[in-house]
């Protein structure tokens, strides 16, 4: 059975009254020779030559067997790209000019540095669910899982919204939230590897849920009635009505649009009285 909260009131109707990006380098083919010769990047990034020469054709081959290519003959202009995955030292030549039987230039060679990338962590909020519901006071743990591929991690930080609640070293990493108000949360986790990296979980939503207050009832000319709830704006409030405060029925669903708001029972004509309240589901 599911536990309600309600505020209730009766009224006499008769009466008046809510990472890391990758990056591209250029190197330039030129007569004879490559600019920058030696040149350091990292995993995922991608070098771009450019054959910068007036007249002479040029190329970029590889004499690495662990990776290799071979743009062909690039004439003025034309443009060759090559993304490295995997870390280490590549070297390359003109294949055209480096290899020429006659008026060998063994100096057009090119040498690629590719450093390991040091990715950041990851980062999940397990607990409590997306979107979970309490009563006020509430007391939960907040509980997240994260991982580093390349290295550990540190520390994982607890927020609601940009507040810093806490922090855990070690797993399982958790942190208690105690005596929550009522109103709605946002909660993430950032963690932190042995380099500094950081990453930050998705979102998990959570709303305490406390009673409405019914107030201001209105008679309205037609015979409606209106009334205005109190609540807080984002949570989802159904009010119900009564002749016998036995059986309810729900005329109205709302996701307050503010912390105070209205309602128009329009069954509500030709009734002598009739008993309203709003009640949330946990």
């Amino acid at each position: 059975m599911r536990s309600k909260l309600w505020c209730l009131f009766g009224v006499v109707l008769g009466l008046n009254g809510l990472s890391l990006r990758a990056a591209t380098f250029q190197v330039q083919m030129k007569d004879y020779y490559f600019t920058p010769t030696n040149i350091n990047i990292s995993v995922g990034d991608t070098i771009q030559w450019t054959n910068a020469a007036s007249v002479n054709a040029h190329d970029t081959s590889s004499t690495n067997a662990a990776m290799l290519w071979g743009s062909g003959d690039l004439a003025a202009h034309a443009t060759y790209s090559v993304t490295f995955t995997n870390a280490g030292d590549f070297f390359y030549v003109c294949n055209k000019h480096f290899f020429a039987f006659m008026n060998p230039h063994r100096e057009q060679t090119g040498h690629v540095i590719v450093a390991s990338a040091n990715l950041p962590p990851s980062v999940n909020l397990t607990n409590p669910p997306n979107n979970a519901r309490f009563r006020a006071p509430a007391s939960f743990l907040l509980q997240a899982s994260a991982n580093d591929t390349d290295g550990s991690v540190t520390n994982v930080q607890f927020f609601s919204g940009a507040a810093l609640l806490g922090s855990a070293t070690i797993a399982p990493y958790f942190f208690p939230a105690n005596n929550l108000a009522a109103g709605n949360y946002n909660f993430t986790a950032r963690a932190t590897d042995n380099s500094g990296n950081t990453s930050t979980s998705a979102v998990v939503s959570v709303f305490v849920l406390t009673n409405a207050v019914l107030q201001n009832p209105v008679r309205l000319a037609n015979g409606q009635f209106k009334m205005t709830i109190l609540g807080i704006a984002g949570q989802t409030y159904a009010t119900e009505s009564s002749t016998n405060l036995t059986n309810w029925a729900a005329f109205a669903t709302n996701v307050a649009p503010a912390n105070s708001f209205n309602v128009t029972d329009f069954t509500s004509t030709n009734l002598l009285f009739r008993f309203y309240r709003a009640r949330q589901d946990l």
